[in-house]
């Protein structure tokens, strides 16, 4: 993949307050007391809890010095314990100044240039309250070529990650693997494709194994939904071709959703259904977009009713195996750094440190998902993953049962990582019928399917 510099034209770190005071033990002085010294990855641990922990008791000065000294002992270049301190400071510093700001609004001014750029993915409100304030037409395009480069980063990031990473590509090939076996004698096919940035890669795959069917349906209709019209449009130009390559009938559908607006009602106004169709959910990486600042889960459940309803054949849910979703930040940060830890860890267990597609994901990818669920509070923060045991429960109260996981689907997701991604590390785990891909005992993705 060739390197696009504006993937990398980010600025990763801010001015910093002077060098804290802090007592180091060193490790001849701990073997000289007969302890072990505790590892690099370790003690770096313990002072970003201990960072949090100062922000959670609103101790800006003593959270100050301890962002400065793991700012100077992190890079986005070294090793994985490096390069996710770094992306943590990062966000911590932004909560800090927000935090700070807040508290001392006279000291706002001196603070100012510490407020990140905006590729530093400030809320999505604080750019809409700014362009309601008052700004010229000048300023009003510099935020459109921001956002709109922003969002060409957070595209080649995924296409990164789909590519040298087996997560994304598990998550569509189990899934994929689950329709297959649900469609299989279904003469029209239609599905609702809840990809909001994927941008359609999970489908050529799952049409090409249609195609090398005996008898393939004579119509597959696929709803993309999403909140980018033009992106929606290419994914269909794309995924159209391909069909008409194949010698497959298709159509593609848009429906453009609309932020202010409940998903589950938009669906019902907007979703046609043919008697003859075989209707097919799917939802990777989805459905925690649908929680909310409340810890109240209506959305969701709206939403899963509202598809219910429906009667597909199938729902198919991947999510990310990670409780993000606290709202007690100190919580939430522990949980945080563990799942990231394990990311990180798994990206330099498998890619060279100066791998391009590497620096792009843990930058941007994983650099927004940490910025977010660290620094922001409220309706500001987007990623709110669950862990599976909790969307297993609301698939339930909705009506939904397991679908049991085929031997062929398993097989072909350890063939997936053998071939594609030999490392011991990476290792999958079947429970309640479901499949999860993890790190180092650490679980990381679920997959698994409904009806």
């Amino acid at each position: 993949m060739a390197e696009d510099s504006t993937l990398y034209n980010i600025p990763l770190s801010t001015p910093q307050p002077p060098p804290p005071v802090l007592t180091v033990v060193s490790s001849s002085d701990q073997q000289q007391q007969g302890q072990n010294p505790p590892s690099s990855a370790a003690q770096m641990r313990r002072l970003l809890i201990t960072c949090a922990d100062f922000l959670s008791q609103s101790n800006f000065s003593a959270a100050h010095r301890l962002v400065s000294f793991l700012s100077s002992t992190s890079s986005p270049h070294g090793d994985s314990t490096e390069r996710l301190v770094h992306q943590f400071v990062r966000a911590l510093t932004i909560r800090l100044n927000r935090a700070s700001a807040s508290m001392i609004s006279s000291t706002t001014p001196s603070l100012s240039s510490c407020v990140p750029h905006p590729h530093f993915l400030p809320p999505a409100s604080v750019a809409s309250s700014s362009t309601s304030s008052g700004l010229t037409l000048l300023e009003l395009e510099v935020v459109e070529e921001e956002e709109a480069l922003l969002h060409h980063q957070l595209q080649s990031s995924f296409i990164c990650l789909n590519q040298v990473t087996p997560f994304i590509r598990f998550s569509h090939l189990t899934a994929n693997q689950a329709i297959l076996e649900a469609i299989e004698g279904q003469e029209s096919i239609h599905i609702l494709d809840f990809d909001t940035i994927m941008q359609g890669v999970q489908w050529p795959p799952l049409m090409q194994a249609i195609a090398e069917r005996s008898n393939p349906p004579n119509m597959i209709r696929i709803t993309g939904i999403g909140y980018d019209l033009e992106t929606l449009a290419r994914t269909g130009q794309r995924l159209e071709n391909f069909a008409k390559s194949l010698g497959l009938r298709f159509h593609f559908h848009p429906l453009l959703l609309l932020d202010s607006t409940s998903v589950a009602l938009q669906l019902s106004s907007s979703i046609t259904l043919l008697q003859e169709e075989t209707l097919v959910v799917n939802c990777v990486l989805y459905l925690h977009r649908l929680l909310n600042r409340n810890d109240d889960d209506y959305e969701v459940r709206l939403f899963l009713h509202t598809i219910k309803a429906m009667n597909p054949k199938v729902v198919t849910l991947a999510e990310r195996e990670a409780n993000l979703n606290n709202p007690l930040f100190s919580q939430r940060f522990l949980e945080a750094l563990d799942h990231y830890t394990a990311l990180f860890d798994s990206m330099e267990a498998t890619l060279p440190p100066n791998n391009t597609e590497r620096l792009a994901i843990e930058q941007v990818w994983l650099g927004r998902e940490i910025v977010d669920v660290v620094s922001a509070e409220g309706e500001e923060r987007k990623e709110r993953y669950e862990r599976f045991q909790n969307w297993a429960e609301k698939m339930r109260r909705s009506g939904f049962s397991n679908v049991p996981l085929s031997p062929f689907a398993v097989a072909q997701a350890k063939l997936l990582l053998r071939l594609h991604y030999p490392s011991e590390g990476y290792q999958l785990h079947i429970l309640n019928d479901s499949l999860f891909l993890g790190w180092q005992n650490h679980a990381l993705f679920s997959v698994s399917s409904w009806h």
